[in-house]
Order: structure tokens, then C-alpha cells, then sequence
């Protein structure tokens, strides 16, 4: 029996500065942190149990020591909400807490963006005179490089890696039709860069190949990196590196809540054999196809589209909901999937209210149409990159929200509400509510523990490796009796 899914995403923005020649990314993104932060910048991470290069198919290599974050003096912290808020590659990166629904997820993604917005502003309250930095949650540069957005997913350890590569491979090559979120030009160095085309996803020009632990090059649809954050006897954290950074709450919900049912049929084994013969091929066939028609080569020899591949999958999916996982949240990602694949089917332009790459072709196409604008002019790039700037009063995406031209699944009141609060389904509540009750005595967190200084001689670790454990209604009672980290340690213990 497949297990529960839980699931976040960690989002690596953009950023630049205007007119600023002497730009460091890493040191602006650093002080995004940090002020955002304030006092909760003491609360280290914590690396012990993390090892990024484990591999699940069985490799572990042993790399000399590289410097932390901590050595480099970048900043890393955890937040109320139980999120993760750091510096990565160059980049602010937003790790949201752990979450048990597509919709909750969604709330806490878009929390992301808010504290990114709320950093902006006040780095420049704080330090008017700090270059004018701008942040984008997008995926590319527009100049070969680009930058992650990543899910992952809590999995059964029992389940062979094998499995996932088959059933899963097929699903990410041609998901992209609803979660891609739409880029002007080409980059991949194997094709002519800035090549004048308009593609459903940022992501699918860095993909090399189909399986690998790599995530900065040579790029797999499909990756190996084997770091649970749980308990590694009974579970994997499945970490997928292939999805984009959406603005659409309706692409983010369909991203994550498919992907989970998908991911439970396969642990249930209640998918046929969907396999695509050279999927890194046809990925960036698919992406460069807005009529949603390019047909992909199963390995059964049948040709289908992307969107008839994911009727299969749908197909599968509602029998499997029906049968072993009725759930209204579950009701409701089928129900959104078949109308999805329905408009996508007759006319995919007509979901520009749902679809992060439809919306910005329609707002493109109006530019085009007006100034009578080529694909390669400079002036559809940087469009294309207002689309993504995570301010309320300059991004593209969020004037077609303030003017009702998007769909919503969430309210401001939920994403405000999430900028501080945990989940209260996940051991997020534990961690976020140890963060706000006992920030001084908090010494260091990550994802499946905390260090907590009691004032003993030694500090004490207190794990959390169930991530359905530390819930609200765990732990309430037991935060309610502690005035102090001591007690609750001791409250633990007992």
C-alpha cells in the first residue's frame, strides 16, 4: 500500500541589480537573508546528516570537505513557518515546510514569494543606498545558465529505483503541457542559442540526460539524489529537479498534486509500461510545441502526443483514486487534470486563466501584434522576464491577477497568514512553533531535527524523522506545558 505523500518545493529566485557593474550575487542575496532574518540569523543549520551525494542506485563517493554555507558566512536560516530561507548557487533560495496537500502547497509556495517581496522591501528601508535589486522566480537567465525549482516527495524505501524511472520518466517529459512556464528563445548548447522561438518550459533546454545525481550539469529528467531527511530505513525523498518555477496557482496545484497520485500508483504498481523511447529528445520536442500536437515514439511503437500520454495517465489515475485513495483533495487534482487535458486537447490558448505558459504567450502575442514584434526582438525577452518579478506593484504575472485575468485556488489572507504559521499536518508545526516559542535556545535545525541548548553541558538533539509526527495535534498540549526549551526537552524524555 502506497504510503502518504509529503511534498515541498525549494525555489532558487533570480536576482540582479540595474546599473550596478560591481553586482555580487551572493553577497545581495546574503543580506536579502539576513535582513529579512533579523535575530533568527544565530540559528545555524545543521549539516551532520546531510550527504547530497548519496546516490539511489547504490553509489556513495567521498569527496574532500568542501566550505559550507556556515564557513562562507552566507546566510541560512529557519523560519516561524518551518521553512528554509538561505543562500544556494549564487541565488535566495525558498525551501518551503513540509506539506500533505497539493493546496496547502500552494499556499506555502506563494508565502515564498512574499517574504522574497517583503526582503526587497526592507533591505531598502533598512539600506536605501544598497544597489536597486530586482527578484524574478523564473528559471533562466536568458544566457545559458539557469537555476532550479525543485519538488520532492516522501516515498516508500521498499520500492525499487528501477520502478520509479519507468513509470515516472514518461510522466515528467510530458507534464510540461500544464506546468511549463513558458520562455522566449533557445538555450540549449545543443541548439543555436537565442534561437527565435516560444518554448512551454524554461527548463526542458538544460536536460542532458535521463538518469543521474547531477543538478547543476548534464542534467537528468530523472534524479538519483538519495538524502530522505527521515527515516532512511523505511523512506526516500524522491528529488525532482525538472519542473519549473510557476506564478499560476493552478499550474503549481496540478504540479504537485498529480505528480503525488502518480507517484503513489507507482508504489501500488497500478501503472502499465508507458515508456517513451529517447524521452530527453522528445522533452525538448515537447517543449517546442504550443499546439500540444508533437507526437512522442512509446516503446510499444504506438505515436502519441504529450496530452493523449497524460489521458493514459488520468485514465489510471481516476480508477486508482476511486479505489484506493477517494480523498476530496484527490477528487479535486483529477477533476482539474481531465479539464486541463480536455482544453488542452481543443484549443490550448483558452487556459490562459490557469496556465503559467498560455498566459504569457497570450500577453506576448499582444505585444507582438501591436509592434509588430519578432520572436528574437530584445523587447519580448524582457517581457518575458516581468513576468516573474515577485513584486505585487511591477510583475506582469501579478498585474494579470490584480486585474482578475488568472485564476486563484488560494486567498491573500491564507498566503499572508502562511509568511509566519506552519502547516499543522506535518512535523513543520514542531519546528516552526520550537522556532517562534524558544528562538534563543534553538542552536541549530534542518529538516529532521533540532539542537536545542537547555543550558546543560552538552546540547540535545532532538529528532524528527517521522515526517507526519509533530503535528498540531501531537504537540500542542506538550508546547503548552514547556516555558523553556529545558522543560520541553525534559518533557520529551519523560
Amino acid at each position: 500500500m502506497a504510503i502518504p505523500k509529503v511534498f515541498g518545493t525549494e525555489t532558487e529566485y533570480g536576482i540582479a541589480a540595474a546599473g550596478a557593474p560591481d553586482f555580487n550575487p551572493v553577497l545581495s542575496s546574503s543580506l536579502l537573508i539576513s535582513t529579512y532574518a533579523g535575530s533568527l540569523r544565530r540559528i545555524r543549520w545543521d549539516y551532520e546528516q546531510e550527504s547530497p551525494l548519496r546516490d539511489a542506485r547504490g553509489f556513495e563517493p567521498v569527496p574532500a570537505r568542501e566550505g559550507s554555507d556556515e564557513d562562507l558566512g552566507l546566510a541560512n536560516v529557519i523560519l516561524p513557518n518551518g521553512a528554509r530561507y538561505y543562500v544556494d548557487h549564487a541565488h535566495p533560495e525558498y525551501s518551503t515546510p513540509e506539506c500533505i496537500t497539493p493546496r496547502a502547497l500552494v499556499i506555502h509556495d506563494k508565502a515564498g514569494e512574499r517574504i522574497l517581496e517583503r526582503s526587497l522591501d526592507e533591505v531598502l528601508t533598512s539600506m536605501p543606498s544598497a544597489p536597486p535589486l530586482s527578484i524574478y522566480k523564473n528559471n533562466s537567465d536568458g544566457k545559458g545558465n539557469s537555476y532550479g525549482t525543485h519538488e520532492n516527495y516522501l516515498m516508500d524505501r521498499s520500492l525499487p529505483f528501477g520502478d520509479i524511472v519507468r513509470d515516472l520518466t514518461p510522466f515528467f517529459v510530458t507534464r510540461i503541457v500544464f506546468t511549463g512556464a513558458g520562455k522566449v528563445g533557445a538555450e540549449a548548447p545543443w541548439d543555436e542559442r537565442g534561437h527565435s522561438i516560444y518554448q512551454l518550459t524554461q527548463r526542458a533546454d538544460f536536460f542532458e540526460t535521463e538518469v543521474g545525481l547531477e543538478t547543476t550539469l548534464k542534467r537528468p529528467i530523472i534524479n538519483t539524489r538519495d538524502e530522505p531527511h527521515a527515516d532512511p530505513e523505511s523512506y526516500r525523498r524522491l528529488h525532482v529537479i525538472v519542473g519549473d518555477a510557476n506564478m499560476c496557482e493552478v499550474s503549481t496545484f496540478l504540479k504537485i498534486g498529480t505528480t503525488a497520485i502518480v507517484l503513489k500508483m507507482i508504489e501500488d504498481h497500478a501503472l502499465p509500461d508507458l515508456s517513451i523511447v529517447n524521452p530527453v529528445q522528445a522533452l525538448h520536442e515537447v517543449s517546442r510545441d504550443v499546439t500540444c500536437t508533437r507526437e512522442v515514439t512509446l516503446a510499444d511503437g504506438r505515436q502519441v502526443s504529450a496530452v493523449q500520454l497524460q489521458w493514459e495517465y488520468l485514465e489510471h489515475a481516476k480508477k486508482y483514486v476511486e479505489r484506493e485513495d477517494d480523498t476530496p483533495e484527490n477528487r479535486e487534482v483529477v477533476e482539474v487534470w481531465e479539464s486541463t487535458l480536455g482544453a488542452l486537447e481543443s484549443d490550448p490558448l483558452t487556459l490562459h486563466r490557469q496556465l503559467d505558459w498560455v498566459a504569457k504567450y497570450r500577453l506576448l502575442q499582444a505585444y507582438r501584434d501591436r509592434d509588430d514584434l519578432e520572436w528574437s526582438d530584445p523587447k519580448l525577452r524582457a517581457i518575458d522576464l516581468q513576468y516573474h518579478d515577485v513584486r505585487r506593484n511591477k510583475g506582469l504575472y501579478y498585474r494579470l491577477e490584480a486585474s482578475g485575468k488568472v485564476d486563484r485556488i488560494t486567498s491573500d489572507a491564507e498566503v499572508e497568514r502562511a509568511v509566519m504559521e506552519p502547516p499543522e499536518d506535518t512535523r513543520a508545526y514542531f519546528r516552526g512553533r520550537c522556532i517562534s516559542k524558544y528562538p534563543d535556545a534553538i542552536a541549530a535545525a534542518s529538516w529532521d531535527s533540532l539542537i536545542v541548548d537547555t543550558g546543560a553541558d552538552a546540547l540535545q538533539r532532538i529528532p524528527m524523522r517521522e515526517p507526519l509526527r509533530g503535528t498540531k495535534q501531537h504537540v500542542d498540549g506538550l508546547l503548552a506545558q514547556a516555558d523553556t526549551a529545558a522543560q520541553l526537552v525534559e518533557l520529551l524524555q519523560s
